[in-house]
């Protein structure tokens, strides 16, 4: 029996899966999240054999949230869901340990087909995303400089989310369970880091870097 979390925001669209998968012989959906931050608290508690991820969520997105399942519980396949075909949001998945990528305009055919493939320790790239990436590879990622690495720590990126998609410092707080001195520290990093000041400049960095795409859609 394959074991089956699925991660995305919208309530229809996680109804509509867990309807064709449960269809299907051998596969049962264990837990349903609707942000990331839950989606890594229900794959700690339910540890599935597959996390179908979106990409695009509020308050942790989908890139951050694979990066903690991978690092916590790598043993639960992460297979992310995305309207994107833009090569930011399928790189930074697969470098947080995704396991496959597919796209929401995918047959159930296709999403079934990667999700035999991720359980069966292979990796899972729908085909569009596949020739981009592959167009990219021979382009520019045969090499990586220093420079190109993330300067941002894991919770300063999930605190410039916040910041992006318009949360007071007040309110990360509340929902990160820290103190607002610490999201002032936070923030105060993250401006020296990347040498950026306003809500507007750190808004449209973490939209460039995949961070947020503000509408929280993916």
């Amino acid at each position: 029996m394959v074991r089956i979390l699925i991660a995305d925001d919208h309530k229809l669209m996680r109804e509509g899966l867990k309807l064709l998968f449960e269809s299907q012989r051998g596969y049962i959906v264990v837990a349903e999240a609707e942000d990331g931050i839950e989606a890594v608290r229900l794959t700690l508690e339910h540890r599935p054999d597959v996390v179908l991820m979106d990409v695009g969520m509020p308050c942790l997105n989908g890139i951050e949230a694979t990066r903690r399942i991978h690092e916590k519980a790598p043993e639960s396949k992460v297979l992310a869901l995305s309207m994107h075909t833009d090569r930011q949001f399928a790189q930074n998945m697969f470098r947080a340990g995704a396991a496959g990528y597919v796209l929401k305009g995918a047959s159930f055919k296709e999403l079934l087909e990667a999700v035999i493939s991720v359980t069966s320790g292979r990796r899972y790239i729908s085909h569009s995303v596949k020739e981009m990436l592959l167009d990219d590879y021979i382009d520019n990622l045969s090499q990586y400089s220093q420079a190109e690495k993330d300067p941002l720590s894991s919770r300063e990126r999930e605190v410039l989310q916040l910041l992006a998609e318009g949360k007071s410092n007040k309110e990360i707080a509340g929902i990160l369970c820290v103190t607002v001195n610490t999201i002032d520290a936070h923030r105060k990093h993250i401006s020296d880091k990347l040498g950026l000041k306003s809500i507007a400049e750190l808004t449209k960095y973490a939209i460039s870097h995949g961070i947020t795409s503000v509408e929280t859609r993916s």
